[in-house]
């Protein structure tokens, strides 16, 4: 991981779009600072697409991409994707699994929910699981006393055990039943909302995160940066990204789209 200031001039200006998760990204200690929404502003008032890609709910979602300054949201870790249409006062809501197939995966999630709850002490269902569509979220230290590594490994594996797929974020392990990611989603909504061809286009964009459960989407964007906290899980994921800002949180994520918007305010004072 390089620092962002190495990230070349000619790369920040012909992007054509930042993606960014939430929790410990766009936010710090669980608050989004005006400065990271400003920023957001900037970046959408300068022409680019602008993303969050996130494990947290549909119900939060449906609220950031109605009132946020952005051209959508994937949700839940890919399990969904909102796109809201202001002239038209409309929102686009596109899943990854039909309404059968969640309402089984909703049943198969209560006994996987069960098992961590007893085998785990000091876990608890984020308080934001009633507002999800599609997985289960359980906090090891957002509401709750932070559990230790070891504690949130074996949540982790519990949720493989019981056949499903289980990303660790700064905040929660979600597990859910379905061959889906962050990145698996964002391709769809590229391709669906933006038109963009995802793998075609991914030098021209740049993905901001920070924990293990964004390890595809550093993989696949040349350019992705992370908040100076992602160092936290150096040689932990599976992939890294490739810049990384010298502040945590919603600092470092300022820090990253300042970076861009001065390559790009340079070029047209040229």
């Amino acid at each position: 991981m390089r620092p962002v200031t190495e990230m070349p001039d000619e790369v920040k200006r012909q992007l054509i779009a930042v993606f960014a998760d939430i929790d410990d990204t766009l936010t710090t200690d669980g608050r989004l600072p005006a400065a990271s929404y400003r920023a957001l502003e900037a970046l959408h008032e300068a022409g680019l697409h602008v993303v969050p890609i996130t494990g947290r709910p549909a119900g939060w979602c449906d609220m950031i991409a109605r009132f946020w300054p952005v051209s959508g949201v994937v949700g839940e870790n890919g399990a969904l994707y909102f796109s809201y249409d202001a002239e038209k006062r409309e929102m686009r809501r596109a899943f990854f699994a039909t309404p059968d197939e969640l309402e089984r995966d909703r049943a198969r999630l209560q006994a996987v929910k069960a098992r961590i709850l007893s085998e785990v002490p000091g876990s608890a269902v984020s308080a934001d699981q009633n507002y999800r569509e599609a997985d289960l979220a359980i906090d090891f230290c957002e509401d709750v006393p932070a559990l230790s590594g070891e504690e949130v490994r074996h949540i982790k594996a519990i949720f493989e055990a019981e056949g499903a797929v289980a990303k660790v974020s700064s905040i929660h392990v979600n597990g859910w039943f379905g061959a889906y990611d962050k990145l698996t989603m964002t391709r769809r909504f590229a391709r669906e909302v933006l038109g963009v061809d995802l793998d075609a286009q991914r030098e021209r964009i740049v993905f901001c995160g920070d924990s293990p459960n964004d390890a595809p989407m550093f993989g696949f964007f040349p350019h992705a940066c992370g908040v100076a906290n992602v160092t936290a899980f150096a040689g932990e994921m599976e992939a890294e990204p490739a810049y990384v800002a010298s502040s945590k949180g919603a600092e470092g994520f300022v820090e990253i789209a300042d970076a861009i918007l001065s390559a790009r305010t340079a070029e047209i004072a040229a």
